[in-house]
């Protein structure tokens, strides 16, 4: 009896998490056995966990040109945006500044955090963002007004990854006073990110990102701007963030980032070239169009929309392929509305709703590209020939050929 011959596996969703590398695991390891202290306690075992903790906070400073006392361990990247965003806000009120300025297409976790400071009283300005998934510096320019307390644009798009004029934007944020911060999520790890030299403010950022466990993240906050307390309690965290730190996680974190600093030019070559592959391969598909500007994004990401087919059946059929991927943003998952993103750079509401996201890493090979454009066209064919919205789409093509 001959054995079934197994499934293909293809992770293409490391944009919503990563594999945790194994020398990150070897490294967290003895924290969760013989290394448990607690790095508040005084005797050995605990200061050993502090000890822990303080070089994986100096690794998180050196990957984003930071120094280690800016650095504030937290439980994610969704809590770094919150911490970052309604203390900036907090502190600007104090000199009178109440005006926030952000982008329709950041994360939720931005874009709910200012939407709750517009009901306590601040105002609100959302910048719209062009086709090509890029915020225009003059525009954003053209609303900074004299209380203009922040502003908080994403490095790199979570959903379709282009990546922004940071450092244009910090310069600009410096010269006029205002406090700037950048989610840099899908950011940090990949591409080179410095705080000094594009002048951020706050930044944040997710270990689950680059290879290190879920639930740790950091804030990074410039030396000279007074965080206020997150969290009441002990005194943790320069005092900041009260609770027993998660220090397996931490030098998890700490231990990625310094695997993220090595080697990353070639490993954005590496990356890149797929993600070329990949998008030159599924842009031959008719009616297949890629979301966002093509040079100006992130190594691995690779997000489309096709015509007449929806996101969600399609990601259904390729599991069945043994391919992982995602419409969207994984934080938005289970939503039925189409992603805000898509519909912040002009994207009908029935394109939108035939979006893939494919997001790549090192760990990804041209076979596993190709296993995909082989699998990925005829599922895309499959769900037309059932798609009323195909059909019609299709006879609006040949009336209006015909008219030529």
């Amino acid at each position: 009896m001959k054995r079934a011959a197994a499934k293909r596996y293809v992770y293409a969703d490391n944009a919503a998490t990563t594999a945790v590398a194994p020398q990150v695991l070897q490294a967290m390891l003895p924290y969760l056995t013989e290394r448990f202290g607690n790095p508040s306690s005084l005797y050995a075992s605990g200061r050993e966990a502090k000890a822990a903790v303080e070089t994986a906070r100096s690794q998180a400073a050196a990957l984003l040109g930071a120094q280690p006392e800016e650095i504030f361990f937290t439980s994610g990247g969704s809590e770094a945006d919150t911490w970052a965003i309604r203390a900036a806000a907090a502190l600007q009120a104090k000199q009178g500044k109440r005006h926030i300025i952000t982008s329709r297409f950041e994360h939720h976790a931005v874009l709910h955090t200012v939407e709750q400071l517009q009901r306590e009283g601040f105002e609100v300005t959302l910048l719209n963002v062009p086709a090509d998934g890029i915020v225009r510096v003059k525009e954003l320019e053209a609303t900074l007004r004299e209380d203009t307390a922040l502003v908080t644009l994403l490095y790199a798009n979570n959903e379709i990854g282009t990546i922004q004029p940071v450092s244009e934007i910090g310069r600009l944020c410096r010269e006029r006073g205002i406090l700037f911060h950048t989610d840099a999520v899908q950011a940090a790890g990949h591409i080179p990110v410095d705080v000094v030299v594009s002048r951020i403010d706050l930044l944040s950022l997710s270990g689950h990102k680059f290879h290190a466990p879920k639930g740790v993240g950091a804030l990074y906050c410039r030396r000279g701007i007074s965080l206020p307390r997150l969290i009441e309690g002990g005194a943790q965290e320069q005092g900041r963030r009260a609770g027993t730190e998660n220090v397996p996680g931490i030098v998890g974190l700490g231990e990625a980032a310094a695997l993220a600093q090595e080697g990353m030019e070639a490993r954005m070559r590496y990356v890149a070239a797929l993600r070329d592959r990949l998008i030159d391969g599924i842009l031959k598909i008719e009616r297949a169009h890629l979301n966002g500007d093509r040079r100006h994004r992130l190594p691995g990401n690779a997000s489309f929309c096709f015509e007449g087919v929806d996101g969600e059946s399609l990601l259904h059929l390729l599991d069945l392929h043994g391919i992982c991927a995602s419409t969207g943003s994984a934080c938005a998952s289970g939503s039925t509305e189409p992603s805000h993103v898509l519909l912040a750079i002009g994207l009908p509401q029935e394109v939108a709703n035939g979006s893939l996201r494919l997001t790549l890493d090192e760990n990804n090979t041209v076979e596993e590209v190709d296993y995909i454009l082989k699998q990925l066209p005829p599922l895309v064919e499959r769900l037309r020939a059932l798609s009323p919205l195909w059909e019609r789409i299709q006879k609006q093509g040949e009336a209006s050929n015909g008219k030529g």
